[in-house]
């Protein structure tokens, strides 16, 4: 275990073999992405897990039973006053935010610990793969204060579950339950509050000890292929697999087979 290089006010931050886990810490409330959470969430991705060699996947949850991230700090926004091209040019920091979590190279994996409302949702879906206790909640509840999911919500959502059901739960403002969600496919297992976060790290890990290189491009070869045509993401796909053809962790990985041992990757 590693403790950060630096405190974060808002984001717990360490490292655990070679997965990095970051708590979204602002129990008192909801764990919302107010305060200083975007700017610490990116220095935990982009400078702390970027930085560190041994870090090969990420974990992100919440602190606490009751939620992952309940979203935007309401309390915080309430009376704050903006003009639409002031929030226009003020919100591509967060779709950027976001974004580079989704681009990531490094796997992400979310691990819903409690409710995951609005923004909450929206760095949920930013993640590789997500895993939840059975007590979580799911919804894109923006409308009911007269405005949008506007962190990626319109745009991630009806690619993951389709576009039915992504309006169904952006019009209606509902939440779900966990085993929605994994009917759904917003999650990919449910398991007892207790047995998350162990499972989660073993699954991280599980993800951390295959090559690299491999998954870095089996990664980005999927989020390509996701948003063009059959043909484009085909030849990405060639791209990607050129990209490791000639790597050593391929050269270990065919030895190891060969030779019936476990293979040590470095990453190169």
């Amino acid at each position: 275990m590693s403790a950060a290089p630096a405190a974060l006010a808002s984001v717990l931050y360490e490292r655990r073999e070679n997965v990095a886990i970051v708590t979204l810490n602002r129990p008192g409330r909801m764990n919302t992405l107010g305060g200083s959470m975007k700017p610490d969430l990116a220095r935990a991705f982009f400078e702390y897990a970027r930085a560190d060699e041994r870090v090969r996947a990420v974990l992100i949850t919440g602190s606490g039973e009751r939620a992952f991230c309940a979203g935007a700090d309401i309390k915080e926004r309430a009376d704050q006053q903006t003009t639409g091209s002031d929030y226009f040019v003020a919100q591509k920091a967060t779709h950027e935010l976001l974004r580079n979590i989704e681009e990531f190279e490094k796997p992400v994996v979310a691990a819903i610990n409690g409710v995951a409302l609005g923004g909450g949702l929206e760095v949920a879906l930013c993640c590789d793969i997500r895993l939840a206790c059975d007590s979580a909640r799911f919804g894109l509840p923006e409308v009911k204060l007269g405005v949008i999911p506007a962190a990626g919500g319109t745009q991630r959502l009806p690619r993951l579950i389709g576009q039915a059901r992504a309006k169904e739960l952006i019009l209606t403002a509902d939440l779900i339950d966990a085993d929605t969600a994994l009917r759904y496919g917003i999650v990919s297992r449910v398991l007892p509050q207790a047995e998350l976060m162990p499972a989660a790290i073993a699954f991280a890990q599980r993800i951390a000890e295959h090559p690299p290189l491999a998954v870095r491009f089996a990664k980005r070869a999927i989020n390509r292929g996701l948003q063009t045509d059959l043909d484009s993401g085909l030849e990405y796909e060639r791209y990607a697999a050129a990209m490791v053809i000639d790597s050593a962790d391929r050269k270990e990985g065919m030895r190891a087979f060969v030779e019936k041992r476990k293979p040590v990757f470095t990453g190169r």
